[in-house]
């Protein structure tokens, strides 16, 4: 051990405004090994004392717990928050992790092939020349520098190299035959992970005033809006509507409410994050009849826009056979509220669409094809905001045979109603490091509680 190491110092955190990213602070006279060592985990500099761990799968204390290691195997001080050294000692297993057939460590290494493919997009390593989505994920076609040509299938930390090339042209040419019309060029819009590495990473780059300031109120559309309270929502409706009943399935993290008449029922994921589906909505002609129709909202979806279709539920005869969206009439009843405010309207084939003007993108499509199709999985009704229809922050879906008059409800919300968001100015490398430093920590053993998605 010399001196010089053992004079070096590294502090890890959690990062202040996004806490699945990890910061380390360090200081001392030599900090090239320091530095090596962690960049080994992923670390990034920042600044001169300054390294970040951001990653797409939020395994970064798993990764910083091995950092921490290496560094004082090296005779290196190290020193850990509270916070990170409880999320180092929480044991993560996916709860509805794809791969059912992989143990936590087969999971990891998963998204570490799937964090090499992003930190090679994000170098330029490898071009994306076309992305699509194959109506499930998203799929694209690229080529590494002085390397072959891959097709990549999933999104973050479920990416993959589903097939290899010899050339971009033999590449994009398959990749073009396989989904034709839907194919888009360039790299596909970043996810909603993906956007906040970047956030994580630009908060300690950002030049900016010298103290955190508290975060600003400011005024949105409400398809704009952050997702919210889902829970309070469930539970404020419940409390509301005495025709409706809740129920615990045997699952621990899903409830259904039922409707007295035990045609509508509406089944809530407590799980459920981001774009997963966080409510299921399902309705029926009698109690004995077949499905009517049904409708889903992810977890990314504003609780506002929810309400609104849960006003439409509760009022009664919301959901009969009659004003389906199937003629123009209908149709016109459904997107009226679009119309009074200037959405732009478009058709392109078999798709009829709405898009909100402004900055901030969002969408309402009709499926003139699924329209028709009473008896498939197919959404006729694709109501979305953030980036683009195939790939949205979030959506809410509703079938064949969702009458007209519900639609307009959630309509006339997403053209009318706003939202007050709270936006968090950037901090100066120097405030947000004054933030994160703070005591030695005081090792915890490990817990074991729920996170939605995953399990402790």
């Amino acid at each position: 051990m010399t001196d010089s190491a053992t004079a070096v110092h590294v502090h890890l955190a959690l990062h202040p405004q996004h806490p699945s990213a990890v910061v380390a602070d360090l200081t001392g006279p030599h900090l090239h090994t320091a530095r090596a060592t962690l960049a080994s985990e992923g670390f990034r500099p920042v600044t001169g004392t300054t390294m970040l761990l951001v990653r797409i799968d939020h395994e970064e204390p798993h990764y910083a717990s091995t950092a921490a290691n290496l560094l004082r195997g090296a005779g290196i001080t190290v020193h850990v928050t509270d916070q990170l050294q409880e999320e180092i000692n929480t044991e993560w297993t996916w709860a509805h992790h794809p791969m059912t057939w992989l143990d936590r460590d087969g999971i990891r290494l998963v998204s570490l092939e799937a964090q090499k493919i992003h930190d090679d997009i994000q170098s330029g390593r490898l071009t994306i020349h076309l992305h699509a989505h194959d109506g499930h994920t998203t799929v694209a076609a690229g080529t590494y520098r002085h390397a072959g040509s891959v097709h990549l299938h999933g999104e973050d930390h479920l990416r993959v190299v589903a097939s290899t090339y010899d050339t971009p042209g033999e590449a994009i040419a398959e990749f073009e035959r396989l989904y034709g019309d839907a194919v888009r060029p360039g790299p596909a819009p970043a996810t909603e992970t993906e956007q906040q590495a970047a956030q994580a990473i630009a908060a300690l780059t950002t030049e900016a005033p010298a103290e955190l300031s508290s975060p600003k109120p400011e005024l949105v559309p409400v398809y704009a809006a952050a997702p919210g309270d889902h829970e309070a929502l469930l539970d404020t409706f419940l409390e509301s509507q005495g025709e409706w009943e809740k129920y615990q399935t045997w699952e621990d993290w899903t409830t259904v409410a039922n409707h007295e008449s035990l045609t509508m029922r509406a089944l809530f994921d407590h799980e459920a994050q981001g774009r997963d589906t966080k409510w299921t909505f399902a309705a029926y002609e009698t109690p004995v009849s077949d499905l009517l129709w049904h409708a889903t909202a992810t977890a990314s979806t504003p609780t506002a826009i929810v309400s609104a279709l849960l006003d439409a539920l509760a009022t009664e005869n919301a959901w009969g056979r009659s004003l389906f969206p199937t003629t123009a009439t209908a149709i016109t009843e459904a997107t009226s509220p679009l119309t009074g405010a200037d959405w732009k309207h478009t058709v392109d084939g078999r798709y009829i669409a709405w898009e909100a003007p402004g900055p901030h993108p969002a969408g309402v499509q009709f499926d003139a094809f699924a329209a028709q199709q009473a008896n498939t999985m197919l959404p006729t009704w694709t109501i979305w905001g953030g980036h683009a229809v195939h790939q949205p922050h979030w959506s809410l879906q509703l079938s064949a045979n969702t009458p007209a008059s519900l639609v307009q409800h959630v309509t006339f919300e997403i053209a009318e109603g706003q939202e007050v968001r709270l936006v968090r100015p950037a901090a100066s490398d120097e405030a947000a490091l004054r933030t994160l430093r703070g005591p030695a920590p005081v090792p915890t053993a490990p817990t074991t509680t729920s996170f939605p998605g995953r399990s402790r």
